[in-house]
């Protein structure tokens, strides 16, 4: 238990306080089990060392992860035992879902020690879903999505903006008073502005790994597939990326994968959940995520970048975009005439040169205009749906 010490301490002196993700202040850390969910590289494992920084006493915490060598022979129970024996009173738990059991496990730690709080994170959503169900009424879910470009210009310039909501930005109230010229910030924030490790090295290469881990080891582990069906998963993705953007066909894209139509849904639901894709729906469900699938785009503009490369198309980076930002916010369907429908609004979303024509006689219908600096009327630039988180 000491070299977990060791590393937790060493991992607090690096850790950084200078800048906070949005999630930080909607979760209610009072709460005695709470779990983080969200892609890849966006994060968490940064906001829960924030937190412990910034907030606790470094004597009553412990923060591990779960792929440490040292649960290979020791069991979660057994180290928050001993942990509460020592006067622990906070247990951070990194990478959850690569530990076997760990929602029995978090349910039993719960129960017998109430003086101790939890907190565990989890990159792939699926198996982190799967036994959020044993958790019940016990852990309180947060899902985090990567930066928006709001919080790139903060991270990566030190510009500091203020959020604003859906309303106020069709209200053309949405400024950024230090910036007199937005959209060079906003074309670089599209091509690597969604992950903070874009602040490092070799962001090309490491985002590739990112989708790699996802595709190849996070969801065939835990959604019980096989590596070859881990290898459709990133041909799928592939099919995605160069479309402008995908209507999905389920049986061709089942011929081209040489797998079952039946199975094709399920794959874009994985591939969704892990953060590599988004699927927009229409508003037959009733219930947000259970309409039919009209498009689907690859979950962020950087995707795009990365995985498309030359069929990169630009009025898929400006959807992919819209419905990006807005989604955390805001339940986001397809629109019956344009492109977009938010609760009573209408988007359509294009360049520059983009008419009225598909929004005349809609109440509350905008067009959402690429390469514009500002708005007016019912034309709002793309670039400040990005100030909303």
């Amino acid at each position: 238990m000491d070299k977990l010490y060791e590393q937790f301490q060493k991992l607090l002196r690096e850790t950084d306080t200078s800048f906070f993700r949005y999630s930080y202040a909607e979760i209610n850390w009072r709460s005695r089990m709470i779990g983080l969910t969200g892609p890849r590289g966006v994060g968490k494992t940064t906001l829960v060392l924030q937190h412990i920084k910034k907030n606790l006493n470094p004597a009553e915490t412990l923060y591990v992860t779960a792929e440490d060598f040292y649960f290979a022979d020791n069991r979660l129970t057994d180290l928050a035992g001993s942990f509460v024996k020592q006067g622990g009173k906070y247990l951070f738990i990194d990478e959850i879902h690569k530990y076997k059991d760990w929602a029995k496990e978090l349910k039993l730690i719960y129960d017998y020690h109430p003086e101790l709080h939890l907190v565990f994170t989890g990159s792939s959503v699926l198996d982190i879903n799967k036994g959020v169900s044993d958790l019940s009424r016990r852990a309180v879910m947060y899902h985090m999505q990567g930066l928006s470009f709001r919080e790139y210009l903060q991270l990566f310039h030190q510009i500091a903006v203020p959020a604003y909501s859906l309303e106020e930005i069709l209200s053309h109230k949405a400024l950024l008073p230090e910036v007199k010229h937005p959209l060079p910030f906003f074309e670089d924030y599209l091509k690597r502005g969604y992950y903070p490790f874009a602040l490092e090295e070799d962001f090309d290469m490491r985002l590739q790994q990112v989708v790699n881990q996802t595709l190849e080891t996070d969801i065939p582990l835990y959604a019980g597939m096989n590596v070859s069906t881990g290898r459709k998963l990133k041909q799928l993705l592939a099919i995605i990326a160069k479309s402008v953007p995908f209507k999905p066909n389920m049986s061709s894209i089942a011929t081209a994968l040489s797998a079952s139509r039946n199975n094709i849904t399920d794959y874009c639901l994985f591939v969704e959940e892990a953060g590599m894709i988004a699927q927009l729906r229409d508003s037959t469900g009733g219930i947000r995520g259970l309409g039919k699938v009209d498009k689907i785009y690859l979950d962020n503009t950087n995707l795009i970048y990365s995985l498309a490369n030359d069929h990169s198309n630009r009025g898929n980076i400006r959807e992919t975009f819209f419905l990006n930002q807005l989604r955390v916010k805001y339940d986001v369907v397809k629109s019956p005439v344009a492109d977009f429908v938010i609760d009573d609004y209408t988007f359509e979303v294009g360049g520059k040169n983009k008419g009225l024509k598909q929004i005349q006689g809609i109440d509350k219908a905008y067009v959402v205009k690429d390469d514009i600096e500002l708005g007016y009327l019912n034309t709002i630039p793309l670039w400040q749906f990005g100030l909303t988180y």
